[in-house]
């Protein structure tokens, strides 16, 4: 088990994935992360459940497998004056508070930077907004998709009168690895300096970074490129084809490459050819290419084609159902996926990521089920000095 992150305390306040998943990967290096939820359970943990009770109410979901692992659980009534009186004081305890709230939130909560740093100086606070803390947007809640719709990825990504939003919440999870990247930079500062850092992120500078290049590109050609699906404007072949039995991806970026290529489909005489001497000119003559590409795949099978594909070095790979890419032989190779034991379901396990990274000689802490409701209640209010009397008479009166 790692210990990179030992002694160091993380307050989970956040929600859905941007806040959560950041002080889950810290959890991962070994940090004592701490989740604040309302005594029925954050909205987040019922996400794409994994069964329904009798009255057809959702259970756990998957989301809360991803990010609530590794964490212990505090239920508390933050819209009670006294639910926030114990938020105060465990924020005392924390070396990092992990908030993905609106900014009237934070303050209400105590949980602003002038509020917090002024209580605790060497504390980092990590937010995540959806637009940032200034602007016009700046007061407008946001979810991935905003992201992607905001920063030209859906325009691009599908084709003139149809945008398209890609199914991965990849502005998410973007948003909480560049978090989490920004909090380790923070605890090194703070031990040089002991001194605290609001470490802010959000969902349209994620995807504005992810979209930068063809931004950059944009901003000094003003070239007004419109989607075109699959296909990649700037190579080619780049693009989904079908095989006679499913679909894979090929993308050819290159000289190199698009000469292997060539020698694939049997056209090597391409190479030499003025329309294809460069991955623009390729890209702006993808029609030619796709087309030859698209009746090399329909004449064999999945397996066939990515075979060939392989042998010449060319990056190509099927396109997989949900069921497919779990039972992929890589992602058993690698071991990229732990099963665990799903709370209250007897003999099913999830498929769980732990941190997506190796190293050589630091192992990660590895994935658990998440935390019951208010699991950790007593043990963290006991820790704060709450005797079992003054607990239970939170409990009954649905303080926590």
């Amino acid at each position: 088990m790692s210990n990179l992150l030992e002694n160091i305390r993380v307050i989970d306040i956040g929600r859905y994935v941007a806040g959560p998943y950041c002080a889950t990967l810290l959890g991962a290096l070994g940090a004592d992360v701490i989740r604040v939820e309302r005594p029925d359970g954050g909205e987040d943990r019922f996400i794409s459940p994994l069964s329904f009770d009798d009255n057809g109410q959702p259970g756990e979901g998957g989301l809360i497998y991803q990010t609530g692992w590794g964490k212990k659980s505090l239920s508390l009534n933050l819209s009670d004056e006294r639910g926030r009186e114990i938020l105060g004081k465990l924020v005392d305890t924390a070396d990092i508070v992990v908030a993905n709230l609106p900014p009237v939130a934070l303050r209400r909560l105590g949980l602003d930077w002038e509020t917090v740093s002024r209580r605790c100086p060497e504390i980092i606070l990590v937010t995540q907004t959806g637009f940032g803390d200034t602007g016009p947007d700046s007061t407008k809640g946001g979810f991935d998709g905003i992201g992607q719709a905001m920063s030209g990825a859906m325009y691009l990504t599908g084709v003139p009168g149809n945008p398209v939003k890609a199914g991965a919440p990849y502005v998410d999870y973007a948003t909480a690895l560049m978090s989490a990247f920004a909090t380790m930079a923070a605890l090194k500062e703070r031990d040089k300096t002991c001194k605290g850092q609001h470490v802010q992120t959000s969902l349209l500078n994620t995807a504005l970074a992810v979209m930068n290049a063809h931004l950059i590109e944009q901003g000094v050609t003003g070239i007004d490129r419109v989607g075109t699906g699959n296909r990649v404007q700037t190579s080619a072949p780049s693009d989904v084809f079908a095989t006679s039995d499913g679909h894979i991806l090929v993308h050819t970026v290159g000289n190199n490459l698009f000469k292997r290529w060539a020698e694939t489909v049997g056209k090597p005489e391409l190479v030499e050819d003025e329309r294809f001497q460069s991955d623009q000119h390729r890209g702006d003559n993808n029609d030619v290419l796709c087309d030859i590409m698209a009746a090399w795949c329909s004449q064999r099978t999945t397996s066939e084609a990515l075979a060939l594909l392989q042998e010449k070095g060319v990056p190509s790979g099927p396109v997989l159902s949900l069921q497919q890419a779990l039972d992929n032989p890589q992602a058993g190779a690698m071991s990229y996926f732990t099963s665990v034991a799903v709370n209250g379901m007897e003999g099913k396990f999830a498929p769980v990521l732990g941190l997506p990274a190796q190293f050589s000689s630091l192992t990660p802490n590895a994935p658990t089920a998440p935390p019951e409701i208010g699991g950790h209640n007593a043990e963290i209010l006991s820790e704060l000095g709450l005797s079992d009397a003054q607990i239970e008479e939170l409990e009954t009166q649905g303080i926590i």
